[in-house]
């Protein structure tokens, strides 16, 4: 073309140079967007434990023992319903009526998911979902995945106990059954199951939590790893207990992570990643956000730390019960602080 003469060498790359680090400074905008989370982890030694979570270490235990120090599953149908048979009779003892929801049997094995309910006080409002499942994988007794999720379930029931026909949401307190493989993320999954049934239903539902592998943390440098970028922003201690979900999910996890630290001395983090991204939805959350709800983890990160995740190793014994106590009692105060209002995640 007539008239036309190239940029000078040095304009010509430093517009390169720009288009170069606008593509580098993107992915870690979007990454710093998606980890970002209101208020400050704790940080330094703990505070003393108080008379009542060492009286609610003791409880988590007992629980934990009772659901988890044998295999249960479809493959252990005796030891899954004694599994069920304690938390039902927990329920019962705190004075909650219990439900049975019952999932396509199993190899000719009949199994249920079981649900409490914190009724509001306008039967109008809408519900928020806590859940946690109570069967184990294969042959290991799934003390940490996840009878530390139900035990802690448990405390949380007992905690809510005095809101009910006082909440200003509708709590639903969900165990349940076949989240392990080989029914993760089939149609036989237990949460897939409720949760279609809740969809149907035409229920409001605000918000799910799952509880998920809640009871192991070290204090060693190293201890703690990530899937591939997370590692850059994240502690390299495992000392914490993480919020985490889909990208959908980011301001129901800002706003979980922001109540649990306005409330609790114990480290934590929180963040959204897609769902390609390893571990992101591996539990109940998942079903949730399949319907369309917003749902996130909140777990200790399970392989990217605990080193007996899903092996005959995961006992009793593993899991840190004083530790668990103060994130089962910071949970706790979370769902109250939220049954008592019902506004929508910011």
């Amino acid at each position: 073309m007539s008239g036309y003469s190239k940029p000078p060498l040095a304009l010509r790359l430093g517009i390169l140079a720009a288009i170069l680090l606008l593509l580098l400074a993107l992915p870690s905008a979007a990454l710093l967007w998606m980890t970002a989370v209101p208020g400050r982890s704790w940080e330094g030694p703990l505070p003393p434990p108080t008379a009542p979570e060492t009286a609610l270490a003791a409880r988590l235990e007992r629980h934990v023992r009772a659901i988890a120090s044998v295999p249960h599953n479809v493959g252990h149908p005796e030891a899954l319903a004694r599994s069920a048979a304690w938390i039902e009779g927990n329920l019962k003892g705190l004075g909650y009526q219990v439900t049975s929801q019952q999932v396509d049997d199993v190899n000719g094995v009949p199994v249920a998911n079981l649900e409490a309910v914190v009724p509001p006080a306008d039967q109008k409002s809408p519900s928020l979902v806590v859940g946690a499942h109570y069967d184990s994988v294969g042959d290991a007794p799934g003390a940490n995945d996840n009878g530390t999720g139900v035990a802690a379930l448990l405390e949380i029931a007992r905690a809510l106990a005095p809101l009910r026909d006082r909440a200003g949401l509708r709590v639903r307190l969900v165990f349940f059954v076949n989240e392990e493989p080989p029914f993760f993320k089939t149609g036989r999954m237990g949460s897939l199951v409720y949760a279609r049934r809740l969809r149907a239903s035409g229920e409001r539902v605000q918000a799910m939590l799952s509880l998920e592998t809640l009871g192991f943390y070290s204090d060693a440098p190293g201890s703690q790893h990530y899937p591939w970028p997370l590692g850059m922003l994240y502690p390299a201690t495992g000392n914490f207990v993480a919020f985490v979900g889909t990208v959908g999910a980011r301001p129901l996890v800002r706003r979980a992570v922001g109540t649990f630290r306005a409330q609790t001395r114990f480290p934590s983090v929180g963040g959204t990643a897609p769902a390609f991204v390893s571990g992101i939805d591996w539990s109940d959350h998942w079903a949730f956000g399949e319907q369309g709800v917003p749902a996130l983890m909140v777990t200790d990160t399970a392989p990217f730390r605990y080193p007996y995740y899903h092996s005959a190793q995961d006992t009793p014994d593993k899991v840190d019960y004083p530790r668990l106590a103060r994130v089962t009692a910071g949970l706790a105060r979370l769902v109250a602080s939220w049954a008592t209002i019902s506004s929508r995640p910011r």
